[in-house]
């Protein structure tokens, strides 16, 4: 089968499609052929050798993290699938013809979504329901802000937040033309960080109370100004740092404000709580993308041979929504 694999090089690691044997099923896993394969930053930071959950030789990876497409494969142990079944689901290897899946973080695709739109739901929908629902514990009326409200996470933070009840969702992003495309999508509120600082505009527009959950994607440089806008009582959930990993933690605030900081990440994850998210979303979400209410939001298609491309577009910010592969 085709395939993108992480290849070594002096300067790096970098992405070449090759032909490589086709995956066979463990005893509690589906084969799936690829229709389309979700790109994440955690793809690029593989690809970089930054982030590797396999724990293989770089030379060794097919990229990718999250596909859909049909059952074609079923392991002795599987139950509930049928061949032909249409699924997606995070994996490994998803920027191929063929990949294998952990039947119980399987999710069914819904009727009215095509191949493009299925692939993109399983990292971003599963990481912002985490975030807003498990972790930020969001509740019917309260704010939330978004920061990289752009991103294909961030778009789908904004539309959780929307249909849990938020009162307000406010995403945080870098142009005037990426404000006014996410207002299509639900935000109630969008604020340009080059132009205006957010954390006065957020606090404005709460009446000086501040949001109740911030869902960040920025870290270390939005920390100082994310804690001064937020709620007593306020959650911050971590979720992503492209702005960086560090910054200056004012313990009083946090304290006199009793906020709550708290870190999100599936790598550390036992089976039984990635499976808990699966169950989560399939339970909130799937209602809603099978009827119309959730929609995912698809910035550009690249073929699978045009993955590299995939990833410097991703690295350009430009993106409002998700970037997807097809196969």
């Amino acid at each position: 089968m085709k395939a993108m694999v992480i290849v070594q090089t002096k300067g790096g690691g970098k992405l070449e499609l090759r032909d490589v044997p086709k995956p066979e099923p463990g005893p509690e896993e589906l084969l799936m052929r690829v229709m389309a394969a979700g790109v994440n930053r955690a793809d690029i930071y593989q690809v970089k050798g930054t982030y590797d959950p396999t724990k293989k030789a770089a030379d060794e990876i097919i990229g990718g993290g999250e596909a859909a497409g049909e059952v074609v494969g079923i392991g002795k142990n599987v139950s509930g699938f049928a061949l032909g079944d249409r699924i997606m689901g995070m994996c490994k290897g998803g920027y191929a013809e063929f990949t294998t899946l952990d039947y119980r973080m399987v999710m069914p695709v819904p009727g009215r979504l095509n191949w493009e739109e299925a692939a993109s739901i399983s990292a971003g929908y599963m990481t912002e329901h985490n975030a807003l629902v498990t972790n930020g514990r969001l509740q019917p009326g309260e704010t939330v802000v978004v920061n990289a409200a752009s991103s294909g996470v961030g778009v789908s933070a904004i539309q959780i937040a929307k249909l849990c009840g938020a009162k307000m969702a406010i995403g945080i992003t870098s142009s005037p033309a990426k404000v006014a495309a996410l207002k299509a999508v639900g935000m109630d509120l969008g604020i340009n960080y080059h132009t205006e600082n957010f954390a006065d505009a957020v606090l404005a527009a709460t009446q000086g109370n501040g949001a109740d959950v911030i869902i960040d994607h920025v870290g270390g440089p939005f920390l100082k100004e994310n804690l001064r806008c937020m709620a007593v009582k306020g959650r911050m959930v971590s979720v992503g740092r492209l702005g960086g990993m560090t910054a200056e933690l004012d313990l009083e605030l946090v304290a006199y404000k009793r906020l709550q900081l708290i870190g999100v990440t599936f790598r550390t994850r036992t089976m039984d709580e990635r499976i808990a998210i699966v169950k989560g979303v399939v339970a909130d979400l799937i209602p809603a993308l099978s009827d119309g209410r959730l929609k995912p939001v698809i910035n550009r298609v690249f073929e699978l041979h045009q993955a590299a491309e995939a990833h410097a577009y991703m690295e350009s910010g430009a993106q409002i929504g998700k970037i997807v592969l097809k196969i």
